[in-house]
């Protein structure tokens, strides 16, 4: 049974740090895209980051921030998130899929997500 959990949400004033982590299991991901979105509320679900094959993508609210990472060994993929601001305050959750498009509707595995509150 494949599963992504995320963990390293929480509180956090405007301003700081938080870093997410994303785990897989069920199979290896290493040829996967993985990533994150985000959903604020009475929002539509956003694109955050990207990771494949080394190369790493961004959303434009979030680029020179935000920094996504993966470790293959692990199954893992992370996010560092710096200089957060009241906006970034949403679900984030955690993606896979062998498509070579990082959208919505070609995401094959979602985890549950994880809360980011950040205040101002």
């Amino acid at each position: 049974q494949v599963q992504l959990v995320e963990s390293g949400g929480g509180l956090v004033q405007a301003g700081g740090s938080l870093r997410l982590s994303c785990a897989a299991s069920g199979r290896t991901f290493s040829n996967d895209a993985m990533g994150w979105f985000r959903q604020a509320p009475g929002k539509e679900r956003e694109f955050v980051a990207a990771i494949r094959s080394g190369t790493m993508y961004y959303g434009n609210s979030v680029q020179g921030r935000f920094t996504i990472s993966r470790d293959n060994a692990k199954n893992t993929v992370h996010l560092q998130m710096n200089s957060l601001k009241p906006e970034d305050t949403a679900v984030y959750y955690c993606a896979a899929t062998k498509s070579a498009v990082f959208t919505s509707p070609q995401i094959e595995y979602w985890g549950r997500g994880t809360q980011v509150t950040v205040s101002s």
